[in-house]
């Protein structure tokens, strides 16, 4: 057992890898209260669970789970300025619709300011850009919680295939969390199904092709039978270092 009498990594991997995504949602939401209802351990006042989502369907569905349980959970988005209009309609549509808990997790200084300092940075270093306005910003966010859940699987692309559905994860200042992927297992096609059947809205940046959606200046449709984020960052990387710049543990 942890310091907190939640039971030991080992043991929730070995359990929740054959856990039914509702089933894994389930049990992690039940071991976080379980965690919080430690009164040695401080928490946010938001409770000790996040989903950061991007507002994508992945994202959507593992939220649609969330939410049955925790219906105030706290959802990151991390607002680095150079997103798609559509995608900030309709994540102030979905925040509207479901009444979410949103968290907008910002840069340290504005669009304006940092390119003033370093000019179009992403056209010329995009994992430093991706640094100040992605990665810092959520490392500091996740700072008050004890669980993330997120949305990621291993289908889509190669940097995720080694995907665990629970995964302990330290943050730059060397505080741990539990790191929950309920998809994990899950490909395109069982996730669109899921969201039909419960009637998840779709964002309609799917129907121009897109498949796995960043920055605008950084986003591009992959070609046709390329993995999902190949059209980020113009083919140069996979990953913004979210997943990357956080260790596991």
């Amino acid at each position: 057992m942890s310091e907190y009498g939640v039971p030991t990594s080992d043991f929730i991997l070995d359990k929740c890898e054959a856990l039914s995504a509702e089933d894994l949602v389930a049990e992690a939401v039940r071991l976080a209260k379980l965690q919080r209802s430690d009164q040695t351990r401080p928490e946010s006042k938001m409770g000790n669970v996040c989903l950061t989502s991007s507002f994508q369907t992945e994202d959507m569905v593992v939220l649609h789970m969330l939410r049955r349980l925790l219906p105030e959970v706290a959802v990151i988005f991390l607002e680095t300025g150079y997103h798609f209009p559509e995608l900030i309609a309709y994540r102030d549509r979905m925040v509207r619709e479901w009444n979410l808990n949103l968290v907008n997790a910002l840069p340290r200084t504005s669009l304006d300011e940092h390119e003033r300092e370093f000019g179009l940075l992403h056209l010329v270093d995009a994992t430093r850009c991706c640094a100040i306005r992605k990665v810092e910003p959520l490392m500091r966010s996740l700072e008050p919680f004890a669980w993330w859940f997120t949305g990621l699987r291993r289908d889509q692309s190669p940097t995720r295939a080694g995907l665990k559905k629970i995964e302990d994860h330290r943050l730059p200042t060397g505080r741990s969390l539990k790191k929950v992927s309920v998809l994990a297992d899950w490909d395109w096609e069982r996730v669109e199904g899921y969201a039909r059947e419960h009637g998840i809205p779709r964002l309609s940046l799917y129907e121009r092709g897109y498949r796995s959606i960043g920055c605008e200046p950084c986003t591009a449709i992959p070609e046709a039978g390329a993995d999902p984020r190949s059209g980020r960052w113009g083919g140069k990387k996979l990953e913004c270092g979210i997943h990357t710049f956080s260790v596991k543990q």
